[in-house]
């Protein structure tokens, strides 16, 4: 048998080579990629019939893991009937109240302060140490000497998230400061800018990806702190939402607390990177 029986086509006279054509040289096909979002979503559907398998069997008393319907027929109960004198969406208000103002503030000090870090050596001397010191610290260790200083009322509240969320934020824009690529800067000055000029028009834009990212960042820092901070003579909020059903065993109040939280800091995300997509389009591109 000549190896031109194994040809998927007649040699054609040119060349020998060119008729040589074994079955296994044909090229794989290309596999379609899988979206991110089906994964996600999938998973998701994983996790809640395992939830709902286990609230079904009784695998876990339901006193510490209700099932999914009772959470849900909760849900509907607080927001027409309320839980401790307050709506759900009283709750809401009054934690995203704190939360806003709290990142505001840590937007209009850390930005500056990630501005000086990255641009003066004398800020970075100033600056860094004390987010170096700031940043490991959990908001419970600094929250009684908080309460000492500024009472229980809401300013305490609002400082207290504030603290958290500053060392990302400004550590964030540091970085982004320092990536700005130095050819840019020298052609600012080269025609003619001035050192704000610099700033504001070279240095602010290129660093504006990194500080989106620390303002993503803040927020789940933000929301973790929220719970520690509502803990201080707090009437409403999610955070005192669910420590008060704690108190009582209230579990299916305290997972939908949980579980509202998760689905605000999920949608402010979101709004996030859609603004990111719509401010900076060239970031990651570059």
């Amino acid at each position: 048998m000549s190896v031109t029986s194994y040809s998927e086509r007649p040699a054609t006279g040119t060349d020998e080579s060119d008729a040589i054509s074994v079955p296994w040289s044909r090229p794989a096909r290309k596999r379609r990629a899988v979206s991110s979002r089906v994964v996600s979503a999938v998973t998701i559907l994983v996790v809640l019939a395992a939830w709902a398998l286990s609230a079904r069997l009784q695998l876990v008393s339901p006193v510490f893991l209700p099932s999914p319907a009772a959470v849900w027929t909760k849900f509907i109960v607080v927001i027409n009937d309320g839980f401790v004198d307050a709506t759900l969406l009283q709750h809401i208000i009054a934690s995203l109240g704190r939360v806003f103002a709290a990142l505001l503030a840590a937007i209009v000090i850390g930005v500056p302060v990630g501005l000086a870090i990255g641009i003066s050596t004398v800020g970075r001397g100033i600056f860094d140490p004390l987010l170096e010191f700031l940043r490991p610290i959990p908001p419970l260790a600094y929250l009684p000497l908080v309460i000492i200083w500024f009472g229980i009322g809401e300013p305490s509240k609002i400082l207290v998230i504030a603290i958290a969320m500053l060392a990302p934020v400004a550590l964030s824009t540091a970085s982004g400061v320092r990536g700005v690529s130095r050819e840019r800067i020298n052609a600012a000055r080269s025609l003619g800018a001035t050192r704000a000029q610099v700033v504001r028009h070279v240095i602010l834009p290129s660093a504006l990806p990194s500080i989106l990212t620390g303002l993503r960042i803040a927020l789940g820092a933000g929301w973790s702190t929220l719970v520690a901070a509502e803990l201080v003579a707090a009437t409403r909020g999610l955070g005192f939402m669910i420590q008060s059903a704690a108190q009582f065993l209230v579990t299916d109040v305290v997972v939908m607390g949980i579980l509202v939280i998760a689905t605000i800091a999920f949608v402010l995300e979101f709004i996030i990177r859609r603004i990111e997509r719509q401010l900076v389009p060239w970031a990651g591109r570059e």
